[in-house]
């Protein structure tokens, strides 16, 4: 039960700084793109890259605060099913080049950000 509390507080605190992300980005960035989803999963993949290495790197965490971390925080924050139909609704718009453009960004911007984590993670464990 304690796991699942754990889970449960992270995914509330997640969703709620994704939320925030996607109103600084809704009120800063211009309209047309999804840039706070974008954000988000850009960030979620270098911290989650980073917690996961860090964990397996160090005893430092917990199996709570990793699953805290991870399923919980991580697991609300990122959001791929909003990923998937903010590009389903350009597709359905017609544009069809924004919505490859999304795809492309998030897909490769994401896989760098997480190696960026899980390189950062072995640089503060000292590995």
């Amino acid at each position: 039960m304690t796991a699942f509390l754990h889970v449960c507080i992270g995914g509330a605190l997640g969703s709620g700084a994704r939320y925030l992300v996607s109103l600084w980005a809704l009120r800063t960035l211009p309209i047309g793109f999804a840039w706070g989803t974008f954000f988000v999963n850009a960030i979620g993949s270098l911290l989650l890259g980073f917690v996961v290495q860090f964990a397996l790197d160090t005893n430092a965490l917990s199996p709570n605060a990793r699953l805290f971390l991870t399923t919980g925080c991580m697991g609300g924050f990122t959001t791929y099913s909003t990923f998937n139909q903010e590009t389903i609704a350009l597709v359905q718009q017609g544009a069809h080049g924004l919505a490859l453009v999304n795809v492309l960004a998030t897909v490769a911007t994401c896989f760098v950000a997480g190696f960026a984590g899980v390189s950062l993670a072995r640089v503060v464990a000292g590995g």
